[in-house]
């Protein structure tokens, strides 16, 4: 069933819930207001009538001529005689007032609704006593009167339920119409990005949660596409990688096969063969280790490390290279701070980002902590902004570069450490790699 239907159905179903439970709750008040305003006009009548009773009828011989005057009057009466508990006159049939009298009605005063033979009637009873006489005047109205003016009035409003739940309606398909549209929309556009048409992807309208779902779809193919374009690249790129060791091994191995190469050329042959099975070797080791950080087979053992002893550990490791290219390396330990990660895979990554300045740099290379940040900067001739973009993708390097995967290795240990790793341009003249982590504990360096 499409999302659209069962908004709908959702929202009738209720609103038939609220109309049903409004209708049961009016059509008892409805009554309940009718026999009030029926008992106020009954008194109101009957105190007329007393006062008549009273002003022209003092005693009650003038009692009994008052019968004639209350035959006269339209409605139930009943004149009833307390202190000798009779009935003196009624507009009502005899059986009617004598059940009353037989039920009891007359000398209880707490009911005001009486039922009489066939129905029921809504009274009300006011007291004449003049002379120590106690005689009441008893009026009376059918309650099937009231109830047929409580469905008269029910239908009308019954017929405005109706209406109002057709417009209710019409208005639910208006506006879910209006919400599910762009969720319509948004499918077809994810169908265009299932089939790999990321170019012909069109905007939709939308507004709140739908338009963040809009743009989230379309970060995401922007980041589909981008990978895709990323993987493509790979792939040209690893088959170049890979191709020009093994065409340089194949030509010296049949080189050598054929005799071509001798003496000096054929000892410089396998010599260079050797070197390009190395070098083979680490392009081939640095992909499979990529394959495995960015798969998450390769298990983190985290722990806590401190940027000091880890600077430390890096500065031994790249000293001798340092000094092979005449390179000065300046640590610049503002502040130290505490990383959750693990720590050979982390040292890794920083040894290939601070390998990569120094074959780059002019005469230095700085290594600075600060905050939670780490920067490694060089006063090489800095990265091409043209490449800038594409720094850290697999097989991206520079002048100087070796296999082109010691960037993208470094950008997913850190990654995967919490950080964040970005290159800009540094004030030394060169590159600027700038490694900010998200979670770590700072603590003063003394």
């Amino acid at each position: 069933m499409k999302l659209r239907t069962q908004l709908n159905l959702a929202f009738s179903a209720l609103l038939l819930v609220i109309l049903t439970l409004a209708g049961i709750i009016i059509y008892s008040l409805i009554l309940d207001m009718l026999i009030e305003k029926e008992e106020v006009e009954l008194r109101q009548k009957g105190e007329l009538l007393i006062d008549i009773l009273n002003n022209d009828y003092g005693s009650i011989q003038s009692v009994n001529e008052f019968q004639e005057f209350i035959n006269s009057q339209d409605g139930d009466l009943i004149l009833y005689h307390a202190n000798k508990n009779t009935i003196l006159s009624t507009t009502m049939p005899v059986k009617n007032a004598r059940h009353f009298y037989e039920e009891g009605y007359f000398n209880d005063y707490s009911n005001n609704l009486w039922e009489g033979a066939n129905q029921k009637y809504v009274t009300s009873r006011i007291a004449r006593k003049p002379q120590g006489e106690d005689i009441e005047l008893i009026l009376l109205t059918p309650l099937n009167d009231l109830q047929d003016v409580q469905q008269s009035f029910f239908k009308r409003l019954l017929i405005v339920f109706i209406v109002g739940g057709i417009l209710a309606v019409l208005l639910s398909y208006y506006f879910t119409n209006r919400l599910v549209k762009p969720l319509t929309l948004l499918k077809k556009e994810l169908k265009k990005v299932e089939k790999r048409q990321f170019d012909d992807l069109e905007r939709v309208i939308a507004t709140g949660e739908i338009k963040e779902v809009e743009q989230s779809l379309f970060d995401m193919a922007d980041e589909l596409k981008r990978y895709m374009r990323s993987q493509q690249t790979f792939f040209q790129n690893a088959s170049h990688e890979l191709k020009t060791p093994l065409m340089t091994i194949q030509g010296y191995a049949e080189g050598i096969k054929e005799g071509v190469f001798e003496g000096e050329e054929r000892d410089k042959g396998l010599e260079t063969m050797v070197e390009e099975i190395g070098r083979l070797k680490k392009i081939i080791n640095e992909m499979i280790w990529l394959a495995k950080l960015e798969s998450a087979e390769d298990t983190f053992e985290r722990r806590s490390i401190s940027t000091n002893d880890l600077i430390e550990r890096v500065y031994d490791r790249v000293i001798p290279l340092a000094e092979q290219h005449h390179i000065q390396i300046k640590l610049n330990e503002v502040e130290s701070f505490e990383i959750y990660s693990d720590e050979e895979k982390l040292l890794q990554a920083v040894l290939n980002i601070t390998v990569n300045a120094i074959r780059h740099a002019e005469s230095k290379v700085r290594i600075t902590t600060k905050g939670r940040t780490l920067m490694i900067e060089d006063d090489g001739d800095g990265i091409p902004e043209d490449l800038i973009p594409y720094i850290f993708n697999r097989f991206v390097k520079g002048k100087g570069g070796e296999t082109g995967l010691g960037l993208a290795i470094a950008r997913t240990i850190i990654e995967e450490s919490d950080g964040k790793l970005e290159v800009r341009e540094s004030h030394l003249g060169g590159a600027l790699f700038k490694v900010e982590f998200n979670i770590s504990i700072s603590s003063p360096h003394f």
